[in-house]
């Protein structure tokens, strides 16, 4: 079955395949949301193990799927062949940090607002602080597929498909961390599912423009795949992580970062 989606993404241009690629992501973000239409709360223990997945496949992807891909197609020895993956993820890391400092945001298990100060209501917040997390790994998947088109040998359509699959098995969860908590807060199932799922959708917009710009200028792809790594390796130690520490289920967390990490290492070097 692999074989075949492999095959399908290779017949279709590489920028449509990162479009349909992240809409894969959002779709499996959406079906994690849907699960507030027959459950009003979830088990915080069973939420903090999820997220520590999330955490876990968030950290795995960066290295095997974008920094190791950035160092290998870079020129040059020595320093300066892990020199563009340094500035790129270092870039990457600067960019959601402003982000941070700049969107409005609250995250699930904190009370105090992030960002400019904002009269938006909380729900609102806390689709912002998910839609944070979006950003990168849409943008790591398009890049990957703009890589691809691009003509670079070093990335691949099954290395890119990998990607989209290994995003998406933990954005489920995040769908899930989305949905509930607004669920609890008294909004009606509809609207919960609404915003939940709506967290994702910047990543099909992330994933085409980071195709877009990779096909244009493909000197950049070492650089545009670091900083994707840098991005989220931002996102799971300033936000994902501190998420799954607030409660006693520190274990659970922990034991679910390193499920995910397995899980994401297995897929790539396996599929990838």
């Amino acid at each position: 079955m692999f074989d075949s989606i492999i095959q399908f993404f290779e017949s279709i241009d590489p920028i449509l395949a990162a479009l349909l690629a992240t809409t894969f992501t959002w779709a499996l973000t959406a079906f994690g949301a849907s699960f507030v239409f027959f459950f009003k709360t979830m088990n915080r223990v069973v939420l903090d193990g999820m997220l520590g997945f999330t955490g876990g496949v968030m950290v795995a992807a960066s290295f095997w799927s974008l920094l190791a891909p950035a160092i290998e197609m870079s020129k040059g020895d020595g320093f300066m062949k892990v020199i563009p993956a340094a500035v790129g993820f270092l870039l990457g890391a600067i960019f959601i940090f402003g982000l941070d400092k700049v969107l409005p945001h609250m995250h699930i298990n904190f009370k105090e607002t992030e960002g400019i100060k904002s009269p938006w209501q909380r729900t609102t917040l806390l689709v912002l602080a998910i839609t944070l997390h979006n950003i990168p790994e849409g943008l790591a998947v398009g890049v990957l597929f703009g890589g691809v088109a691009a003509g670079i040998p070093e990335a691949s359509i099954a290395g890119a498909v990998t990607l989209a699959i290994g995003i998406g098995i933990q954005n489920f969860p995040e769908g899930i961390a989305v949905s509930m908590p607004l669920r609890r807060m008294g909004m009606s199932r509809l609207k919960s599912f609404t915003f939940g799922q709506s967290s994702a959708l910047v990543e099909p917009i992330f994933g085409v423009l980071g195709a877009v710009a990779v096909t244009f200028f493909t000197p950049i792809l070492p650089y545009a795949l670091a900083f994707a790594a840098g991005a989220m390796i931002f996102v799971v130690v300033e936000e994902v992580i501190p998420e799954t520490q607030q409660d006693k289920n520190t274990d659970i967390a922990t034991l679910g970062f390193i499920g995910g990490f397995i899980v994401m290492m297995t897929l790539d070097v396996a599929l990838g």
